[in-house]
């Protein structure tokens, strides 16, 4: 029986430790698909552009430029505001802690556990939301890029 619960385990142990290393393979393979999604669909916003306003080569060239120029901006302002963003994040998160600790004081055990499991179950419904929201493609209609009627 114990060598039974033993090989149990260790094969348990082995799967989760497997488990774990497939992780950081599939992040990076997810970001390539994402990369070369992106690529495609500004190709595509391109081509669509060029027809519709029908562009020259030349036109097409400078517009490509221009969106790189952005791009690179855009990417240097992300990295300038970088330790602004952690300090936030920082007071933040130093603030969430207070605010626990305060309602610690104030409420006994029993509540304090209740409030925790309320926030907690409340975070986790939010999550979800978030999650059907981007699988349903919502995105696009708060960034205005939802089809035209």
């Amino acid at each position: 029986m114990k060598k039974l619960v033993l090989a149990i385990a260790l094969i348990g142990i082995g799967s989760f430790a497997m488990a774990q290393q497939a992780v950081p393979q599939d992040k990076r393979v997810n970001r390539e698909e994402m990369k070369q999604k992106m690529q495609e669909r500004q190709q595509e916003r391109m081509a669509e552009m060029q027809k519709e306003l029908n562009l020259n080569q030349s036109q097409v060239a400078q517009i490509k430029e221009l969106h790189a120029q952005r791009k690179a901006e855009m990417k240097n302002d992300f990295e300038k505001n970088k330790d602004q963003r952690q300090a936030k994040m920082k007071e933040m998160k130093a603030k969430r802690q207070q605010m626990d600790n305060d309602m610690k004081k104030i409420l006994s055990p029993e509540q304090y556990d209740k409030w925790q499991a309320g926030k907690k179950a409340k975070m986790d419904q939010r999550k979800a939301m978030m999650k059907e929201k981007g699988m349903r493609g919502d995105r696009k209609m708060r960034h205005g890029l939802a089809p035209q009627p």
